[in-house]
């Protein structure tokens, strides 16, 4: 097999490709309109599906065969791509044989409803953690990366990767985002913090946060019941790449990517310092077992 690729010369290659993709998805979504549902989502954001999630994802699979044929590759539209059956493998490899992850458009139904906090997510995947994230911000224009051990960035659309800026996220807002599931802890957040539960506030018509709004600012943390490598995973990578803490749901130190199942680490709790990190900690222990 050839070398590898670094994981530099893997965002370098891409990053190009990835605005033209941002381009397309902010044109579309005043247009957009939903394909079939898929039929094994639990929620009403798994359910839904569009085109410009295929296209993406195969505008980035046609790159990627194109440039490095021998890269492993996994893409949330899998099932539906006429290129999946064209690389090597879907799943992680062994040390230093990277899977690059893609979700063509994170937060699908924000998306739908015409907001703005929807992002392209590509990671590239070691057998034991993350290499690095790109999650890009169409309709805000920026985009954000993580390299491990070299800290998070943030940049705007038009930026290349040397000329973004360090991410310090400096002044959080005092909110903390439920995930889907995680309603029980609500009650005991609500005296410190403003608790936004995304399976009850979610709303057509104001945008609230998504598990993005911890790279913006607009959260100080957030709980969520599992961890997919190609969305919360990765944005809670770059999180701890920005110097928060991320954590499982009782606080231990989380997994190897090998060892977990169905491309997701368990639940995480992502909190901008240690203090907010211990009031969902504590929250979270309360709970009966």
């Amino acid at each position: 097999m050839s070398t590898t690729p670094t994981t530099r010369l893997i965002l370098e290659t891409l990053l190009p490709h990835l605005k033209v993709a941002a381009a397309y998805a902010r044109f579309l979504q005043p247009k957009i309109a939903a394909l079939p549902a898929k039929e094994q989502g639990k929620n009403f954001f798994a359910a839904a599906l569009t085109d410009a999630d295929v296209a993406i994802q195969n505008l980035v699979e046609v790159v990627l065969l194109g440039t490095f044929p021998e890269i492993r590759f996994y893409g949330e539209e899998y099932e539906s791509s006429n290129n999946t059956k064209y690389f090597r493998a879907t799943e992680l490899g062994s040390e230093g044989d990277y899977l690059v992850t893609l979700d063509p458009i994170d937060g699908t139904k924000f998306y739908m409803d015409g907001h703005s906090n929807y992002q392209i997510i590509l990671s590239i995947l070691n057998s034991d953690d993350f290499e690095a994230v790109l999650a890009i911000s169409p309709a805000q224009n920026i985009y954000f990366y993580a390299l491990r051990g070299e800290g998070a960035f943030k940049g705007m659309l038009e930026m290349n990767l040397e000329a973004c800026a360090p991410l310090h996220i400096t002044s959080a807002k005092p909110a903390i985002l439920l995930g889907w599931g995680m309603n029980s802890i609500a009650h005991l957040l609500k005296d410190r913090y403003q608790v936004i539960d995304i399976a009850t506030d979610y709303s057509s018509d104001i945008q609230i946060p998504n598990l993005n709004g911890i790279l913006s600012g607009d959260l100080s943390g957030a709980v969520i019941k599992s961890g997919k490598f190609i969305d919360g995973a990765a944005l809670a990578f770059i999180a701890k790449e920005a110097g928060w803490i991320v954590t499982t749901l009782d606080g231990s130190t989380l997994p190897p990517l090998h060892t977990c199942k169905n491309y997701s680490l368990p639940g995480l709790i992502v909190a901008v310092s240690k203090s907010v990190h211990q009031h969902l900690l504590s929250a979270m222990q309360s709970l009966p077992v």
